[in-house]
């Protein structure tokens, strides 16, 4: 029954030694992305504006489909 104990004994020792460390590493990310934020913002890329498609363009675009489909058609 002795052995048995001891095993419990190290694994609880064992679980709660991995789960303080997996602590520690959460608080450690948490506070180096707090440090890091401002540095990070610097080389943000800030994504450029799309122009406008042209109005007139889509008359133009369904013109072009239904020829191309009835040259394949036949």
């Amino acid at each position: 029954m002795s052995m048995i104990l001891d095993g419990l004994k190290l694994m609880v020792i064992g679980m709660l030694t991995v789960y303080a460390f997996l602590l520690i590493m959460i608080f450690c990310m948490n506070l180096l992305a707090k440090i890091l934020a401002p540095i990070a913002a610097k080389y943000e890329k800030k994504p450029e504006p799309k122009p406008a498609p042209a109005a007139g363009d889509d008359a133009l675009r369904a013109a072009a489909a239904a020829a191309a489909f009835d040259a394949n058609s036949k």
